[in-house]
C-alpha cells in the first residue's frame, strides 16, 4: 500500500454466511447468516462457507485476508485473499471470500478474522456447539 496517495478504508461490516447470492439487480442476498454452528458429532465438514465484506470510506488498492481460527486461537483453519480498490471517499466495496471444505474438528469458540494490509481491522467468535 502507497501511504503517500492512499486513505485506508473503514470496516463497514462482516458477516459469515452459508452463501451469497447475487441478484439480477446487482444486490446481494446473504443466505444463512452463521452465529452459532451446531453439531451432534465431530468434525464438522462445512461444504461451502462465506466472509461477507464491505469496506468505504477509503481512496486506494487494497489487500484484505479473511481467516477462520480455531479454537486455540492461533491455528489457522482457513485464508483467503481478496485486492479491491476505491477511487472515491464516497465509494464502497463488497467482498466475498469463499471456504470450501472448511473442517472443524473440536466444540468451542472459533475466531472470523478480517485483516487489511496485514493489519487485523475486526475478530469476532462463532460457537460449535454440541446438541
Amino acid at each position: 500500500m502507497d501511504t503517500a496517495t492512499n486513505v485506508p478504508p473503514d470496516l463497514q461490516a462482516s458477516l459469515i454466511c452459508e452463501d451469497v447470492r447475487q441478484e439480477v439487480n446487482g444486490m446481494q442476498t446473504l443466505v444463512g447468516i452463521i452465529n452459532v454452528i451446531p453439531a451432534r458429532v465431530l468434525p464438522v465438514a462445512l461444504l461451502k462457507l462465506c466472509v461477507w465484506t464491505r469496506w468505504c470510506g477509503g481512496i486506494g488498492r487494497f489487500r484484505q485476508t479473511s481467516r477462520i481460527l480455531g479454537v486455540d486461537e492461533e491455528k489457522v483453519l482457513a485464508e483467503s485473499q481478496i485486492e479491491f480498490e476505491l477511487k472515491e471517499l464516497e465509494s464502497h466495496v463488497t467482498n466475498v471470500n469463499l471456504f470450501t471444505g472448511v473442517q472443524l474438528q473440536q466444540y468451542g469458540v472459533h475466531y472470523v478474522e478480517i485483516l487489511l494490509e496485514k493489519e487485523l481491522r475486526i475478530r469476532y467468535p462463532f460457537p460449535v456447539v454440541q446438541v
